[in-house]
């Protein structure tokens, strides 16, 4: 029998074209002679439409915004397939930024005891948030470079302390990043004052939170992690950007970047970036997959950035094309997540609630 698998994807973040396009991969990947899909379409106000049952692959995201369909109930997820087939036997969301990837579709998953794919509810917030990741970065002795963070009302009441904060504690260069939000959306570097100016006002139209992070000279080195309790590392990949850094249209638009796959580095800086990448990983209490982004000095310092608890998954994004590397190309990762989340859901169901 087919298993019935839900598909969640759009969303309300400013990563939702995003999401459109890893699901229509996803959805050509999936083996239609094994699983059931049925895809559920959010909108950018938050609504949620359920799609019709998916036959085959799809040509275009178009046919994946179901803007007339009808609305339901998220908690309908339990019993939405229909009446004689029942509820759904995995949900795989694929949303990324804020409203998907931060933990909040993760607790209601977690309240209807669904299984699905992907981090749980701690890593997932943890994860977006990049002030607090850095703090339990911090806290699990990861090597990271200089950074502060402020909120919205801090800036509008005191700006001038805000901007000499950034110049003492991580100087010029810096980057200003929205806290939470991922797809390098709203991220500016900044070489001056009048740039670190700008930069602030970028950064808090997307979040009520930012952080700032010094500006090191270094090689972007990504590697991909999957597992729960015994996670395990891809091979590693480096990102070339054309441009100063790797932002949003160099990611999606220009395709103005290299990715050196796998990259060229001593066994000496492989075996450091897994061992941070399986302490961040564990850190967090990640489950899945996250892609571990680092910077590598020339004098072979390893940096930890950030990790991704929902990282590019298209066929062409860094995470799959690492795997492919490492002998698991695209369908049989999706394959293994799949299995790893009905683990993990497995595990769970052996915890006992009552006394």
């Amino acid at each position: 029998m087919k298993k019935k698998i839900c598909l969640l994807y759009g969303g309300k973040s400013a990563e939702h074209e995003v999401s459109l396009q890893t699901a229509k991969a996803v959805i050509q990947a999936l083996d239609h002679e094994k699983y059931d899909i049925y895809p559920i379409f959010i909108t950018t106000e938050g609504d949620w439409i359920k799609g019709p049952l998916l036959t085959g692959p799809v040509e275009t995201v178009k046919q994946l915004e179901f803007h007339d369909g009808k609305k339901m109930a998220p908690n309908a997820l339990l019993t939405t397939v229909s009446d004689e087939k029942g509820g759904y036997d995995i949900i795989f969301p694929l949303l990324h930024g804020p409203n998907g990837e931060d933990g909040t579709v993760q607790g209601m998953l977690e309240l209807l005891n669904l299984p699905y794919v992907g981090n749980g509810v701690l890593a997932s917030s943890a994860g977006m948030d990049k002030v607090i990741m850095k703090n339990l970065f911090a806290q699990a002795g990861l090597d990271q470079v200089k950074y502060v963070s402020f909120i919205r009302s801090e800036w509008e009441k005191a700006p001038e302390t805000c901007f000499q904060q950034v110049e003492e504690k991580t100087g010029y260069p810096c980057f200003v990043k929205p806290a939470n939000l991922g797809s390098s959306v709203g991220i500016s570097k900044c070489k001056d004052r009048t740039e670190l100016e700008a930069a602030f006002k970028e950064a808090f139209q997307y979040d009520r939170k930012i952080i700032v992070e010094e500006g090191v000279t270094a090689r972007e080195i990504e590697l991909g992690v999957i597992g729960n309790d015994d996670p395990q590392c891809s091979v590693a990949g480096e990102i070339v950007a054309k441009k100063d850094f790797y932002d949003y249209k160099a990611k999606y638009e220009d395709g103005d970047t290299a990715l050196i796959i796998p990259a060229e580095i001593s066994e000496t800086v492989y075996k450091k970036l897994t061992e941070s990448a399986i302490t961040a990983f564990k850190a967090l209490d990640c489950s899945g997959l996250v892609r571990a982004d680092f910077f590598v000095t020339e004098d072979e310092r390893v940096i930890i950035n950030e990790i991704n608890t929902m990282p590019g998954f298209t066929p062409f994004s860094m995470f799959p094309l690492l795997w492919k590397e490492a002998g698991l190309d695209y369908p049989q990762l999706i394959e293994k997540l799949i299995e790893l989340a009905l683990e993990r859901h497995a595990e769970k169901q052996r915890i006992k609630y009552t006394l």
